[in-house]
């Protein structure tokens, strides 16, 4: 088993960090140093990434995903358009060889796009100002200010194809802009996860249907961060979207997983 990351790799983010790591200091305690939720995170992923495989790790935030596709032995390319989340995972993750980081969005179409900070929140860093709307007075999310913005450049899952080959798996969890991310890819992969959230019941309907135009059949969903999947059985496309329909609106939010036919 690939262990990338140990304590001292984390230290050494905090210190890469230096002033600016109490934004990031949540996220590395609560992502990093649970043994248990890493199992079971591994467990869950094993199921779409094996040993030599690659996977995407779209919105990698400060990298536990990468961690545990390193665990499970596949190669890593991963997206984080965040400087100080991309310090992090530099600091963490950036002696292993079989992680590349591209510091930059992912989107419809290359160029460049304005990200929308959460300087408090990190995590909830977003390309969509819609999704900054939902947010805005929902339940749950009292508090949260986009205060920041900055000019990220956008690649595509098609250009990250052609530069690094088809992957096994894709996760992306980019805070309302999955629909963006999937206009950017035209051919299956293997199997995929996209977050939803239920101010934005809308972004994964949309998303549904992309999957569902690009040959995806079978799905299931892991609810907040259970690292779990709840059916036994793949759902279809319909039937997903009547359970997400009727979540209850403190369920927050979750992953959806995605089998191509």
């Amino acid at each position: 088993m690939t262990r990338p990351h140990t304590d001292s790799a984390v230290r050494r983010a905090r210190e890469a960090l230096g002033r600016q790591v109490g934004a990031l200091e949540r996220s590395l305690a609560v992502y990093y140093g649970d043994p248990a939720r890493d199992a079971a995170m591994d467990a869950l992923y094993a199921r779409f990434v094996k040993p030599g495989d690659l996977a995407f790790d779209i919105g990698s935030h400060v990298g536990d995903r990468i961690a545990s596709f390193r665990r499970l032995g596949a190669r890593v390319v991963a997206l984080e358009p965040q400087p100080l989340c991309a310090t992090a995972i530099r600091a963490i993750h950036g002696g292993d060889g079989a992680v590349t980081l591209v510091q930059a969005a992912c989107g419809a179409q290359e160029g460049i796009l304005q990200l929308h900070i959460n300087s408090a929140n990190p995590t909830v860093t977003t390309a969509s100002t819609d999704f900054v709307r939902a947010a805005d007075g929902a339940g749950g999310w009292e508090g949260q200010r986009w205060d920041q913005s900055l000019d990220v450049p956008v690649t595509t899952l098609d250009a990250l194809i052609a530069a690094h080959g088809q992957p096994a798996f894709v996760k992306i969890d980019v805070e309302g802009f999955e629909v963006s991310v999937l206009a950017g890819l035209s051919e299956p992969v293997p199997a995929l996860s996209f977050e939803f959230t239920t101010i934005q019941r809308d972004v994964a309907e949309r998303c549904l249907q992309r999957l569902s135009t690009l040959g995806y059949g079978r799905f299931n969903v892991a609810l907040g961060e259970s690292q779990t999947l709840t059916f036994a059985a793949e759902l279809t496309a319909d039937a997903m979207r009547t359970f997400l329909a009727e979540l209850p609106h403190e369920a927050n939010s979750g992953d959806v997983y995605a089998i191509a036919r």
